[in-house]
């Protein structure tokens, strides 16, 4: 079986437990048709603790759906400690596939795969709360089997390492170079130093600041 390569700064098995136990279904509405009905018109979407494929497989039905219902812009809000990175590359990539602007806005913190899905809008489309907190670095997968096992998956998560790297990259106007010495280890920011950083677009206190 496929080994995930993960991107987080806890562990999420309990995480996984209470998503699969939820009755969070579909798209993930909040439960009641009003409250859902006003969230979906919202077009607010919420990403909110470890990054699953389940919680990628709802969050992208989500963005579709908004995107089918209408061109305006979708707001992300997210708090996560990360999570698997195929998972988070699913929804990054959805948020440069749909056509409606994609605004992602931090809250809490925003760590490891979580980062990766926030930086899947343009920078000027980053936002984020006072108090949010960003991680970026390496990541990391549980490696075992046959030791030609080991040297394909070692080589996967070298592969895994160097495009995020370039994401990241791209992302802030960092060099890739820049990027693999500041991720060797953990990489915490406060919003100011993501702000001079390139990670993030601007710190705001109310809606009405949104571009």
């Amino acid at each position: 079986m496929a080994q995930h390569i993960r991107l987080d700064d806890d562990d999420d098995d309990d995480d996984d437990r209470r998503q699969e136990g939820s009755k969070d279904e579909g798209l993930g509405l909040p439960e009641g048709d009003k409250i859902g009905k006003l969230y979906f018109k919202s077009r607010t979407v919420i990403v909110a603790g470890a990054i699953t494929d389940k919680l990628a497989q709802r969050t992208v039905a989500h963005l579709l759906a908004l995107a089918e219902d209408g061109d305006a812009p979708i707001n992300m809000l997210i708090s996560s400690p990360g999570g698997h990175v195929e998972s988070g590359d699913m929804i990054h990539d959805v948020i440069k596939f749909i056509r409606p602007t994609v605004r992602t806005i931090g809250s809490g913190w925003v760590a490891s795969a979580g980062a990766l899905i926030f930086v899947g809008a343009e920078r000027e489309n980053r936002y984020c709360l006072p108090n949010t907190r960003f991680l970026i670095h390496q990541p990391s997968g549980g490696i075992g089997g046959t030791s030609s096992d080991m040297m394909i998956q070692a080589e996967q998560v070298r592969l895994m390492r160097d495009r995020l790297n370039q994401i990241f990259a791209e992302a802030t106007g960092q060099s890739a170079e820049r990027i693999e010495k500041d991720t060797q280890r953990d990489f915490w920011l406060n919003t100011q130093e993501a702000l001079d950083y390139g990670l993030l677009g601007k710190v705001i206190r109310s809606v009405d600041e949104l571009a």
